[in-house]
């Protein structure tokens, strides 16, 4: 399985076997779908929060006396039924929706999304991404050459690379990711990838 390599002028210098444990897998869409949801669920942030009849201020004493006011019973303004009081079956912050999945299976989908990115021509590979200057043009001018679809793109870089990380962030659309930070959902939210030809041998080392 060989793919071409880029450079940073967007002309092909030579061409690749990719290793077949990485890029050559059948994908199991279930898998992969178990996976990116548990990962959404581990994302989630539980703010919304309404007190109960516990919880809310007041109510100590009975509002009135039991008989001969006319009026309907009460026990405490607390109640959910009063202006003030208490919520009945409101959204509570101690619910958790973490999601375990087994780490043979997480890394059994991030290789499955890396074959099905590459069947689907979604992945380009470079040869190096030397950024000498942490500025936005320079990127922009290094992706323009790129032959790829200009939607959203992550970089996968494999070295620290502060300079590409500052002068990525103000295009829009495109992220970079560390290559041992990559995982199922960042790759199936953006369209293209761009992976460092080094990249590969760490993710080889590291998820195989």
């Amino acid at each position: 399985m060989k793919a071409p390599v880029y450079n940073q002028e967007g002309k092909e210098v030579k061409k690749i076997d990719l290793p077949k444990s990485i890029f050559g897998l059948s994908v199991n869409d279930d898998l992969v779908h178990q996976v990116t949801v548990s990962q959404m669920a581990n994302k989630r942030q539980v703010n919304a929060h309404t007190k109960d009849r516990s919880e809310v201020r007041g109510g100590g004493r009975k509002p009135w006396r039991q008989k001969g006011t006319g009026r309907a019973r009460h026990g405490s303004t607390r109640s959910p039924i009063w202006k003030g009081g208490g919520v009945t079956f409101g959204p509570r912050n101690e619910k958790i929706y973490k999601k375990r999945v087994p780490k043979e299976m997480r890394r059994k989908a991030l290789l499955m999304t890396l074959s099905g990115k590459l069947k689907d021509n979604e992945i380009l590979f470079i040869d190096s991404l030397k950024i000498d200057k942490s500025k936005t043009s320079i990127v922009s001018e290094i992706l323009n050459k790129l032959p790829f679809d200009k939607k959203k793109a992550l970089i996968v870089f494999c070295h620290p690379n502060r300079n590409l990380v500052l002068a990525s962030r103000n295009i829009p659309e495109i992220e970079t990711i560390p290559v041992k930070n990559i995982n199922p959902l960042d790759l199936l939210s953006f369209k293209n990838l761009i992976i460092a030809e080094d990249a590969i041998k760490v993710i080889e080392e590291t998820f195989v």
